[in-house]
């Protein structure tokens, strides 16, 4: 299951005025980009907890991404926590990037492929939540393999 008609309208039309002449789009999907550390999600559970007298408890998590990938370059724009689209987070060539292949994660409930970008140490890992799984596998497969 994709996202839904609605938000892909609007994520057409968003991305629709950055689209250079003859780039076409592949896909839109939804999904996490980044990761968080133990530490950070510890230190986050633990000051919330002390502060609310453990009436509360948060946690951190990567930040929601709309993704257009286009025959030219990879898209990120603001998830908003899953309302329209916001603006244009990242914009990435697509002969620069490579991508892992796509694996299951947490129970396979979700999809998780790590890109390479040329020039950069790391990788940048994006995450795909059960609604939109399937994606995963389409948009690494959209990609060279790392190696």
């Amino acid at each position: 299951m994709a996202i839904n008609a609605r938000r892909n309208r609007q994520l057409l039309e968003t991305s629709a005025p950055l689209l250079l002449p003859g780039e076409q789009v592949e896909l839109t999907s939804l999904a996490s980009v980044g990761t968080v550390s133990v530490r950070k999600q510890a230190l986050t559970a633990i000051v919330v907890g002390i502060l609310t007298l453990g009436m509360v408890m948060a946690t951190v998590r990567p930040r929601a991404v709309y993704v257009v990938l286009t025959n030219q370059r990879i898209l990120f724009f603001d998830g908003n926590r899953g309302g329209k689209p916001g603006a244009l987070l990242m914009n990435i060539a697509r002969p620069y990037v490579t991508a892992t292949s796509a694996k299951k994660a947490f129970l396979g409930l979700k999809t998780v492929t790590h890109l390479s970008i040329e020039g950069q140490e790391g990788t940048l890992k994006v995450d795909f939540p059960v609604q939109t799984r399937a994606d995963g596998h389409v948009f690494a497969g959209a990609l060279p393999v790392t190696r």
